[in-house]
């Protein structure tokens, strides 16, 4: 039976079929019938340097991978299927940093009042390694320790409706589940972790890597496993 027999037109089918934008951030699910402008949260373009995973258009970072795609997005406007052009950053030129001979650098350490007392001075260099332990280990600091390493947190016990929509937090995951359909196959994911290095971005669990940071994105999983909506149990 052809679409104008049952009352529906090309153009109304592909309205009403559901897409995924692609902005960074956002990958969520709509329609060309319900896209009003604001529906999209997305970001800009990340940045990654020395471990530090960072957004250029709010500035907002972090070191851990999966706390970093947490960010809430800084942007709005409309879902899209088009994928962003992620813009390269410029090359970084080393700054030569003068320094001073060893020994001026003495001949003012004997006369600083900061050193001669044996604090930490940033202009002739750091206490010796003995006085630094000394330092650091107090007795109230070794107290804390003791009690921090005796006492656990409490964990927190959470009530689960096996019939509401949850988001898994297992990298490279982020689809919607019910935890009645849940089970051991159902999740495809990266037990990580993701590896950032040399303007290389990639997953050691797979030794996959690549340049472009929606390369990266789209690596496929490498372990099967359960949907998790915990953070703190997310792989």
């Amino acid at each position: 039976m052809e679409d104008g027999e049952l009352g529906f037109s090309n153009q109304e089918v592909l309205a009403a079929t559901k897409l995924q934008c692609q902005r960074i951030g956002c990958n969520a699910m709509f329609t060309h019938d319900d896209n009003p402008d604001g529906a999209c949260q997305f970001h800009a373009s990340p940045f990654f340097h020395d471990g530090m995973k960072e957004w250029s258009c709010c500035k907002q970072r972090s070191h851990d991978f999966s706390l970093f795609l947490e960010i809430p997005g800084c942007k709005t406007g409309k879902h899209t299927t088009e994928k962003p052009v992620l813009a390269k950053p410029a090359p970084r030129h080393p700054v030569a940093v003068p320094t001073s001979s060893p020994d001026a650098n003495a001949a003012t350490k004997g006369s600083c009042s900061r050193c001669r007392q044996g604090f930490f001075c940033s202009d002739h260099g750091s206490q010796p390694k003995e006085q630094i332990r000394q330092t650091l280990t107090t007795p109230v600091q070794v107290q804390e320790e003791e009690i921090n390493s005796i006492a656990p947190p409490p964990v927190k016990k959470v009530v689960i409706d096996i019939n509401q929509p949850q988001v898994c937090k297992n990298n490279g995951c982020g689809k919607t589940f019910k935890e009645r359909d849940n089970h051991e196959t159902a999740c495809s994911y990266h037990p990580g972790p993701a590896v950032f290095h040399d303007r290389l971005r990639g997953w050691k669990c797979c030794d996959v890597h690549v340049k472009e940071f929606d390369e990266f994105m789209e690596i496929p999983p490498c372990t099967k496993g359960w949907h998790s909506s915990s953070p703190d149990q997310a792989v």
